[in-house]
C-alpha cells in the first residue's frame, strides 16, 4: 500500500509520521510526501542569529491546553526540550489613544470575573460598565439563529466597545481577520455553550471557574531552540528518501480506485492520497476530479499576514511595562495589529542586554505586500514610535510574508466542514488536513494530519485485504 501526502507543513509532516509510525509496527505501506517549496515545516521557521537570538518566522508557541503538538513532541525525543511561557510576566496591554492600558484581572477573554478590576480600569466608559453589570443580573436571550458572528455575539451581551477593544484585538492575533466576519460557532464554541446553558456568560464563567481544578501548566509552550526544532526532529524520523522537496503536484485524479498524482510531467499511482495544503490550494487539485468539493473548499476565505522581528539593545526598551505585548483595536487607525515582547514570553529567546519585539500586520488590500524589507521595516519603526515611544534602530530585522495562510472561519463554518467531510467520504482513499478545519493552531494542524492518515487507510485497507 503505498499513500501520497502533498504538503511539507506540520499538518503534512504530522500525517507522513502517523504513516512511519504503522510502518515501524510492522504495516507493509509506503509513502511519499511532496513539498512545492525547499524546505519541510512550512510556516514554521526560526532563525537563531550569532549572538543566540532566536526569531520565529511563523508561530512561536502553541497553547498548552491542546495535548497534540506536545505528544507529537514526545514522540521524536523532545521531551526535554518543551518550555513553558513566563506566565509570571504574563500581562497583556490593550493600545488606546496611543497609552497602553493593561488587562483587567479575572478577564477571561473577554469575560470579567472579578467586580473590582472592571470598575477601575481606563479601558472601558461607564456604559460599557454599566452593560456588564446588566448582563450578570439580566443577560440576553440565546440567538436564534444558527450561527451569528463573533461581533454580534459579544455586542449583544457586553457591546460594541468591548467588540472594538477586546474580542476583535483578541481575535485578529489568532485568526488574523475581523471579528464581524468570523462564526462564533467555529470560533468560541465553549462561550455558545455557556450561552445555551446559562444565558449570562458572567455567569457562566464564573461557575467554570469555582469548578476547576487548578492547573500548573503554562499558558504557551514551546522549545528551547525554536518551534523548527519540532519540525527538524519530526522529518528526521521519517524516511529521507520519501521526503520530496521542490516538486509541485500539478493534478490529482481517481481512476478505477488508484488515485494518479502528476507531478513534474511524470504521473504515479498511490492508494490513498492526503492533501495536506489550504483549502484554496486543495480545491485546485481536485477541481477535475471532485468538482463539487473542490469547490466548497474554494469557498474558505484566507487572510494574509507579515511579521517582523525586531532586535534590539535592551536600554533601548527599557521603559516597556512587564508583560508578553500588545495589542490595537482597529479604531487605532494604526497598520500594526499586535506586538509580542518576546524576551518577556519565554526564556532563552535572547541573549543578556537584548530585547526582542515582533510586530504583526494584516496584509489584506493595504499594499503592504508590495513594500519591501526596508519600507516596511521603516512603518513598524514608525508606528513603535508613535505607539510606545522607541526611538532607536534595531540591531537587526527580519520580515516574513505569508500570503493567503489564515483560513477564516466565517458563520456556517461547521456546516461547510460537515458538508467537505461528506464529500471527501465519497472519494476512497481521500484525506483533508489543514487549519482550515477545525483548529488553526499547531496542535490543531498536527492533529488534523494524524486523522487524515486514519480516515485513508480505514477506506484502502479492506480494499488492498480483498474486502471490496
Amino acid at each position: 500500500m503505498k499513500i501520497c501526502i502533498v504538503g511539507g507543513g506540520i499538518a503534512g509532516l504530522s500525517a507522513a509520521w502517523a504513516l512511519e509510525k504503522r510502518r515501524r509496527d510492522g504495516a507493509d505501506l509506503e509513502y511519499r510526501l511532496y513539498e512545492r517549496q525547499g524546505w519541510l515545516g512550512g510556516v514554521i521557521r526560526t532563525e537563531r542569529l550569532p549572538d543566540g537570538a532566536i526569531l520565529e518566522a511563523g508561530p512561536d508557541s502553541f497553547l498548552s491546553e491542546k495535548p497534540w503538538a506536545a505528544a507529537l513532541c514526545r514522540e521524536v525525543g523532545l521531551a526535554n526540550e518543551l518550555i513553558g511561557s513566563n506566565d509570571a510576566e504574563r500581562r497583556t496591554f490593550i493600545l488606546i489613544q496611543n497609552r497602553l492600558q493593561p488587562l483587567p484581572e479575572g478577564l477571561q477573554f473577554f469575560v470579567p470575573t472579578r467586580i473590582r478590576p472592571i470598575v477601575t480600569s481606563p479601558l472601558f466608559s461607564l456604559r460599557t460598565k454599566v452593560r456588564f453589570a446588566r448582563e450578570y443580573l439580566f443577560p440576553p436571550a440565546a440567538c436564534e439563529r444558527a450561527d451569528e458572528t463573533v461581533a454580534a455575539f459579544v455586542e449583544r451581551h457586553f457591546g460594541g466597545q468591548v467588540t472594538d477593544r477586546l474580542a476583535d484585538p483578541l481575535l485578529s492575533g489568532i485568526y488574523g481577520g475581523h471579528a464581524d466576519q468570523l462564526s462564533v460557532r467555529a470560533v468560541l464554541p465553549r462561550m455558545t455553550q455557556m450561552e445555551a446553558d446559562h444565558r449570562s456568560l458572567i455567569r457562566a464563567m464564573l461557575l467554570a471557574r469555582k469548578n476547576a481544578r487548578p492547573s500548573q501548566a503554562p499558558l504557551f509552550t514551546s522549545l528551547r531552540a525554536g518551534m523548527q526544532q519540532m519540525t527538524d526532529a519530526l522529518t528526521a524520523q521519517l524516511c529521507p528518501e520519501w521526503l520530496r522537496t521542490k516538486i509541485a503536484v500539478e493534478a490529482l485524479g481517481l481512476r478505477e480506485q488508484q488515485w494518479r498524482v502528476r507531478m513534474n510531467g511524470s504521473v504515479e499511482d498511490f492508494d490513498g492520497v492526503v492533501l495536506a495544503l489550504p483549502a484554496w490550494a486543495a480545491a485546485e487539485l481536485l477541481c477535475s476530479s471532485a468538482p463539487e468539493l473542490a469547490t466548497l473548499l474554494a469557498g474558505v476565505n484566507y487572510t494574509s499576514s507579515i511579521t517582523l522581528n525586531l532586535l534590539f539593545d535592551a536600554g533601548a526598551v527599557s521603559r516597556l511595562p512587564n508583560g508578553f505585548g500588545f495589542l490595537v483595536p482597529r479604531s487605532e487607525r494604526h497598520q500594526m495589529l499586535a506586538c509580542t515582547f518576546v524576551h518577556n514570553k519565554f526564556p532563552h529567546r535572547t541573549p543578556e542586554g537584548r530585547a526582542l519585539l515582533r510586530c504583526f500586520f494584516a496584509a489584506e488590500k493595504n499594499g503592504l505586500f508590495e513594500l519591501n524589507d526596508d519600507q516596511l521595516s521603516s512603518l513598524a519603526l514608525a508606528e513603535l514610535r508613535d505607539m510606545i515611544g522607541i526611538t532607536a534602530e534595531p540591531a537587526a530585522v527580519r520580515v516574513a510574508r505569508w500570503h493567503r495562510a489564515m483560513a477564516q472561519y466565517s458563520p456556517g463554518h461547521l456546516e461547510r466542514v460537515a458538508e467537505i467531510g461528506r464529500l471527501r467520504r465519497a472519494l476512497t482513499g481521500l484525506g483533508l488536513a489543514g487549519n482550515y478545519l477545525r483548529g488553526i493552531g499547531v496542535p490543531d494542524c498536527v492533529r488534523s494530519g494524524a486523522e487524515a492518515v486514519a480516515e485513508v487507510l480505514a477506506a484502502v485497507q479492506p480494499r488492498a485485504a480483498g474486502g471490496v
